[in-house]
């Protein structure tokens, strides 16, 4: 559990990432029980959207949907982490590293190329048109990012910025081995900020929009474009206060530059989807 300092003030992050460990680095981690509950969710959401008749992805065919999706998730996070954040540059010391998604390290924009690469494959198989399929995922997608960022958390990764607010945290990790901890500065828990922005504000407005609106049966690709551009600018606000895990690019994170072509993304489908109407 977390530890509170009282001559600093601030608590102190201890949390072990594992849930069990058997021994060594040999355990369940916190990090892949986050997937575990991401894809549950997912899944569960999909036969409710089923049975109440608003999907075209039957019940009984969700399970090699998530197969699908679960397959896309992993190799596009993973290969995003690795090219996308400079994991690519210890290749030659280290050439199995990008195999080993146990130990952390994905890209949620990895992870969204590879989501719409089975969805493509599923639209094709299936015969059911990629903006509906992709409107399912967008609008159940939220959950994972939150259970994501809440196991970066617990981690003690990816954390935010130097800071004194009251709900700062000190992260042991963030210096090197051997700090005194009355040495480390307090963080910004950004984790945290994100879990609450890009996780559970976006799920709540998707599943919002999902079952209060018409929009998934009439405006194809409408929901999939809300979901692009809210991402983005929630992405590019939890930025803000998170420390760069990687070099700049023109002077941006890049988690905010990553996300800066997806808000135009967003935009044309929301266009389209408006000038393109279907009958209900």
């Amino acid at each position: 559990m977390l530890g509170l300092n009282a001559s600093l003030g601030f608590w102190v992050h201890d949390l072990d990432p594992y849930l069990v460990r058997f021994a060594g680095d040999f355990g369940i981690r916190w990090y892949g029980l986050a997937y575990v509950a991401g894809f549950a969710a997912s899944a569960w959401l999909l036969v409710r959207y089923a049975r109440a008749g608003r999907s075209r992805v039957q019940a009984d065919d969700v399970w090699n949907f998530m197969t699908a999706l679960v397959i896309g998730v992993m190799l596009g996070g993973r290969l995003g982490s690795y090219f996308l954040y400079d994991g690519w540059r210890a290749a030659a010391q280290d050439p199995l590293g990008v195999l080993r998604v146990w130990e952390g390290g994905m890209a949620s924009h990895g992870g969204f190329v590879g989501v719409a690469a089975a969805l493509a494959w599923f639209a094709w198989s299936r015969k059911i048109q990629f903006l509906h399929l992709s409107d399912l995922v967008t609008s159940t997608a939220a959950a994972g990012l939150f259970f994501g960022r809440v196991a970066n958390f617990i981690n003690g990764e990816l954390w935010g910025r130097i800071s004194t607010v009251q709900w700062a945290v000190i992260f042991p990790q963030s210096a090197p081995g051997g700090t005194p901890i009355g040495m480390i500065p307090p963080r910004h828990p950004s984790q945290l900020y994100e879990a609450l922005l890009e996780g559970a504000l976006l799920f709540a407005i998707m599943q919002w929009r999902f079952w209060k609106t018409t929009v998934v049966s009439r405006l194809p690709g409408r929901l999939s474009g809300e979901f692009l551009l809210g991402y983005s600018i929630l992405r590019v606000l939890g930025e803000a206060f998170r420390e760069p895990d990687a070099s700049l690019y023109f002077g941006l994170t890049r988690g905010t530059f990553y996300s800066l072509p997806l808000i135009p993304l967003g935009i044309y489908l929301i266009v389209r989807a408006k000038r393109t109407p279907q009958a209900t």
